[in-house]
């Protein structure tokens, strides 16, 4: 018999992704453009130019974009913002952080298949470390702040 306090599994998932919506997704966006322009332009350097230097470059500012939006949504800071909503996102930072990373490596490989003639397979790697990364620093970020807030 469930309690009426434990969440079901769709419940969850839905609050994290509504968690996930608190994130500073405007700056965010500022920082993976930022991130995204300096790749580019020290690939750019070499001479080398074409869609693999494009997407690698893409896929750096995806990956800051998601994990400057993503730590933003674990930490809670948001103000004008559902407080249980922000209270719940601190005690689940893992399953907050899984958003982000899921939405990154969707992004990463339809672009990456849409702008390089990357195999599938190739392509989903890619995009499959780039979304750990992102899920362990905002997870560990999201746990190291929750138990900094206990203590």
């Amino acid at each position: 018999m469930r309690r009426s306090t434990d969440a079901s599994r769709t419940e969850k998932r839905q609050l994290a992704v509504a968690s996930a919506t608190l994130g500073p997704w405007r700056p965010a966006a500022a920082v993976g453009a930022i991130g995204g322009g300096v790749s580019l332009a020290l690939a750019s350097v070499t001479g080398h130019f074409g869609l693999g230097v494009l997407a690698g470059s893409l896929s750096v500012a995806l990956m800051l974009f998601f994990l400057v939006g993503g730590t933003g949504a674990v930490l809670g800071r948001k103000a004008g913002t559902d407080r249980g909503l922000r209270r719940w996102a601190r005690a689940h930072p893992w399953q907050v952080a899984a958003v982000p990373a899921g939405a990154l490596l969707v992004t990463d490989l339809a672009m990456r298949q849409i702008l390089t003639s990357e195999g599938f397979f190739g392509s989903l790697w890619d995009g499959l470390w780039r979304a750990v990364i992102v899920a362990g620093v905002v997870g560990l970020v999201g746990s190291v702040a929750a138990s900094r807030r206990d203590a």
